[in-house]
């Protein structure tokens, strides 16, 4: 059968990074006990008995073991109450000091479907449990384990693409990113319900950006180093581009609602752009699917996506926090908004984007990403669409650090910086995936149907006349 309702957003919870030996577990270890004060005081808080069986493998399996199981893009699985108790003191400190699991979008401005990040009480858990020894509790009350399929969660695709032969990414100078152009045969437009991705090796894939190329500018790149696929770093390598969908660790798919679909144009190759980790030590080759779903039911709203951009910013070298904006607007059409996707490079360090209706009313919050991360990023799904109003105005404001103390600043010493595909370069750009109100393209519900020409000035304006903020 297959699922409704929008994709997740793209939720990435991997890789702890805190330090610590770690012993393995043992069967006579006694939990801690909090002794009375010698002489009259303030009552000790009374500390919950949390156990993996109970509470923490439950905790697990909701936030973590998308990433952290056998054959995952985490280091280290956290299935089995083994697992678990050899890196307790890890789970202490990255849950406490909320390192992990991670997800970097506001939850203050917007809420998204798939935002893993831990409740008070759930931190508080892991704490307890790691303070009392890390008991394992009665195993009968553990639940049935996570299954983690390789293959098509929505079923079998009506296409599926593949790199035309494995890569092995070359690690020597970091991460590898990689653009594969993928064919997809079609002699006409079709309409997307969902486009999923199976990952070939699960411990390299970081994450997956699809584009449809609507100008098969791809295919002037493809396979010019003698390797399959292409370098690239910041998007696909060339403009002309339609974004599809996204995969990362812990992605849970699902299909757009029915009546909604993806405009996949006639003969439009798929490019899939590949994030490759070195951090988990090893190499492979790897063959990443993709796989298209088309819709079964007529398409009413086409899902289009609006990029807010701004190309002519400079970035002065030794400068931090440098405030960079693109604005769009009015918009002359009602939208609903289902998804949005911030992008910068490795200088960002925050974005925030708002609209601002007509007259003297209150901005919107649309999305905001305080502590920006260029390996933590994606498409985030809003758990309820959000209705714009008529001739709201879009606006980024975005900030970014050129300056030495910037320790992921990929330029030494510091240099201006503009926008660009480059590692060295940056950008500031967000894709917004939204539906037009007053699209109908089946004439139902009893309403006139409309054409889809008859916004085509518009979506043109939206590529083409997004105004960027004043070059600094």
């Amino acid at each position: 059968m297959r699922k409704s309702g929008l994709s997740a957003a793209w939720v990435a919870v991997a890789m702890c990074a805190a330090s610590s030996a770690m012993a393995g577990p043992s069967t006579d270890r006694q939990p801690l006990v909090s002794h009375a004060p010698a002489r009259p005081g303030p009552a000790m808080p009374v500390r919950p008995h949390v156990t993996f069986s109970n509470e923490i493998v439950r905790l697990l399996q909701a936030n973590c073991q998308g990433c952290h199981h056998d054959g995952g893009i985490a280091p280290f699985p956290l299935v089995t109450y083994e697992d678990a108790y050899a890196q307790r003191t890890k789970i202490q400190i990255v849950t406490t000091t909320r390192r992990m699991p991670p997800f970097k979008a506001d939850a203050s401005c917007a809420t998204f479907e798939g935002d893993p990040r831990l409740s008070d009480a759930d931190v508080r858990a892991f704490d307890w449990w790691a303070l009392s020894g890390a008991p394992e509790g009665d195993r009968s009350l553990l639940p049935a384990p996570l299954s983690f399929d390789d293959g098509w969660a929505l079923g079998t695709p009506d296409v599926q693409l593949e790199m035309p032969q494995p890569f092995q990414p070359d690690f020597s100078a970091g991460d590898v990113y990689r653009c594969f152009r993928l064919p997809t045969g079609l002699d006409a437009q079709r309409t997307l319900s969902a486009v999923e991705v199976t990952p070939g090796n699960r411990t390299m894939v970081h994450h997956v950006l699809l584009f449809a190329d609507t100008s098969d500018a791809s295919s002037a790149l493809d396979g010019k180093d003698g390797q399959p696929g292409y370098p690239c770093f910041g998007g696909p390598g060339f403009s002309a581009v339609s974004p599809l969908g996204a995969w990362v660790p812990g992605f849970r798919n699902s299909l757009l609602p029915d009546g909604i679909g993806i405009d996949l144009p006639k003969g439009a190759p798929v490019v899939m752009q590949v994030h490759y980790s070195a951090r988990t030590g090893g190499v492979a080759p790897d063959r990443t699917r993709v796989g298209l779903h088309f819709t079964r039911v007529p398409v009413q709203k086409r899902l289009l996506t609006l990029p807010l951009v701004n190309q002519t910013f400079r970035l002065p070298a030794g400068q931090s926090a440098i405030p960079v904006t693109a604005s769009y607007g009015p918009v002359p059409y009602a939208i609903t908004l289902w998804r949005i996707a911030p992008h910068m490079h490795l200088l960002g360090r925050s974005m925030s984007i708002s609209v601002a209706p007509l007259g003297n009313g209150p901005p919107l919050c649309l999305a905001r990403v305080p502590d920006w991360d260029f390996r933590w990023q994606g498409f985030y799904a809003y758990k309820t669409p959000l209705k714009v109003p008529m001739f709201g105005t879009l606006a980024l404001q975005a900030t970014y650090d050129n300056s030495a103390d910037n320790p992921n600043n990929p330029n030494v010493p510091p240099k201006d910086v503009r926008w660009g595909e480059a590692t060295s370069d940056e950008m500031c750009l967000c894709y917004l995936s939204f539906t037009l109100d007053a699209e109908n393209l089946t004439g139902a519900s009893g309403l006139p149907a409309t054409a889809p020409s008859s916004f085509d000035a518009f979506w043109e304006r939206a590529w083409t006349a997004s105004k960027p903020g004043p070059e600094r």
